[in-house]
């Protein structure tokens, strides 16, 4: 390792070690709290608990039944906060300290260009993101697998599973890398450059977010019944919460309309009302991978825009 790598290793090392003692930490308190997930699960405490979204419950007492996942949740926060942290404290600096300081005239006196001064910290800073949050990604994955989408565990569409996991966490980071990258070019004080990060990277994190509670990005699909009979479990679906009756003409009305459980009375006031079908809104377990991989695209996108931006405006910044 030498030249214009050897310095961008010295400037980053610290963060580098930061992210390996984190990543550390993270493996070390899923292996115990996962441990102690199978121990209670093996104990034969939860068999008799349905699948399911409805609350699993203590036969003795009634009061609610539930894994230990509070750190697990914990660690999809972070997962989640990951593109902001990186954007503050990684991206920012990253080209904005050089600037702010004058150093990268020296750099650049050496004979390096403005290209490999970019490119080294660049590479160096995103193949480090990648792997660290691609690794958090994949703890988080192996250690929420006993308690997926079970009543007393997390399902798939609670956000610290559904943005928490999977590859959008790399491709979040990378966008947070970027971003706070550009500001620091943009912006000459750090400081700052670390404040429009933090609101830029959390304003895009919070939109992806109320995306996924709107439905907006990967719509909900309806399903439909009779209404003569008990309509199918929602299991591991996502509801809406959006849910009626179905005139022949194929209009929604409120589920209000006909209030009656399944059976004879429903049946007879549908059928007075001319409703020919009830129906709910909901998204399948398998929409988990629609979801990811359309926040992978926009977030990916983001991220390829401001770092090809950034290449364009190095030379009249630098």
């Amino acid at each position: 390792m030498k030249g214009s790598l050897w310095l961008a290793w010295r400037q980053q090392r610290v963060l580098i070690g930061i992210g390996a003692l984190l990543l550390t930490a993270a493996v070390a308190i899923a292996a115990y709290s996962r441990s102690g997930m199978l121990d209670d699960l093996r104990s034969g405490l939860f068999d008799h608990c349905d699948p399911g979204p409805l609350q699993c419950t203590r036969p003795e007492t009634g009061l609610p039944l539930l894994l230990d996942i509070g750190p697990l949740k914990y660690l999809g926060v972070l997962n989640i906060a990951l593109p902001v942290l990186i954007g503050v404290f990684w991206g920012a600096p990253l080209l904005g300290r050089d600037r702010e300081l004058g150093t990268y005239r020296m750099v650049l006196a050496q004979g390096v260009s403005r290209g490999q001064w970019f490119a080294t910290r660049f590479a160096l800073a995103a193949a480090t993101t990648v792997a660290l949050s691609g690794l958090l990604a994949a703890v988080f994955a192996w250690w929420w697998r006993p308690a997926a989408n079970r009543s007393y565990g997390l399902f798939w569409y609670e956000n610290t599973a559904l943005s928490g996991s999977g590859p959008r966490v790399m491709v979040a980071a990378l966008f947070g890398l970027a971003a706070g990258t550009l500001l620091g070019l943009l912006v000459r004080r750090v400081l700052a450059a670390m404040g429009l990060s933090l609101l830029v990277t959390g304003a895009v994190t919070l939109l992806l977010e109320w995306t996924h509670r709107a439905r907006l990005l990967v719509p909900p699909h309806t399903y439909t019944s009779a209404g003569s009979i008990p309509k199918p479990a929602m299991g591991e679906k996502w509801s809406t919460g959006h849910y009626g009756l179905i005139t022949v003409t194929g209009r929604h009305e409120d589920v209000m309309n006909c209030p009656f459980p399944s059976g004879a009375q429903l049946s007879e006031c549908m059928a007075r009302h001319g409703y020919v079908a009830r129906f709910y809104e909901a998204n399948p377990a398998g929409d988990y991978w629609a979801f990811q991989w359309t926040d992978t695209v926009v977030l990916g996108g983001l991220a390829f825009l401001l770092t090809a931006a950034t290449m364009l405006l190095l030379r009249r910044r630098v």
